[in-house]
């Protein structure tokens, strides 16, 4: 199991090895396996990439999220003019329906409202904006709204974990109220537990993925 003091190295070489991500001006801290990073960075999607970077590390267990987007002045727009960019892009989205989906945007933050029926059409919002310039952040509020002839079965999802080789298939419990999924159970790296949560988030009708993994490293 990795020190504190290793987890740190690993993941300030992680953050250099990341070529869209300013490694310099991002401070990191460990403390029992929590990762720290903190600092300012020049756009949205440069934070982004510097948080997928350090979940990347094996022996992160969670992440606290410090850092601020400072926009240079040749990336600073209206609210306004964010908002009308983030409605084209929006309605240029195949995988979206006709104005599913609304946005506020408020000092240059997106919040997203709106239903849509799928996890992945409500991940495709949040990423087709996220490159958007003037940017500083996004809130992704668009609930998932059950298909009426959606019917979320157990058996299903936990055939999908092992069709996707999830190493520990056996181990994580799969609890079904409703539309809303519950996974328990012990994973060993964040890419098998984000590949648990798809998996469950790939049926039909699923409202809510309530995670509840353990990560054990």
């Amino acid at each position: 199991m990795k020190t504190d003091a290793q987890l740190q190295q690993d993941v300030m070489a992680e953050l250099t090895w990341e070529p869209s991500v300013h490694a310099a001006q991002i401070g990191v801290q460990v403390k029992h396996g929590v990762v720290t990073l903190a600092g300012e960075v020049g756009s949205y999607v440069e934070k982004w990439n510097a948080e997928r970077a350090a979940e990347r590390v094996h022996g992160v267990k969670a992440l606290a999220i410090e850092m601020t987007v400072a926009l240079p002045e040749f990336g600073k727009r209206s609210d306004a003019d964010i908002a009308q960019s983030a409605q084209n892009i929006l309605g240029w989205t195949s995988s979206l329906p006709a104005d599913a989906v609304k946005v506020m945007v408020e000092g240059g933050w997106l919040t997203l409202s709106g239903d849509v029926e799928w996890q992945f059409q409500r991940q495709d919002a949040a990423n087709s904006l996220r490159y958007l310039s003037g940017v500083t952040g996004i809130s992704n509020q668009i609930a998932i709204r059950p298909a009426l002839s959606a019917t979320v079965v157990k058996s299903d999802i936990e055939a999908a974990l092992k069709r996707r080789a999830v190493a520990d298939a056996k181990g994580i419990v799969v609890t079904v109220n409703g539309a809303d999924i519950t996974l328990t159970g012990d994973v060993h790296s964040w890419a098998e537990r984000d590949l648990a949560k798809r998996s469950a988030w790939g049926s039909a009708g699923v409202r809510n993925v309530v995670d509840q993994m353990s990560l054990v490293c």
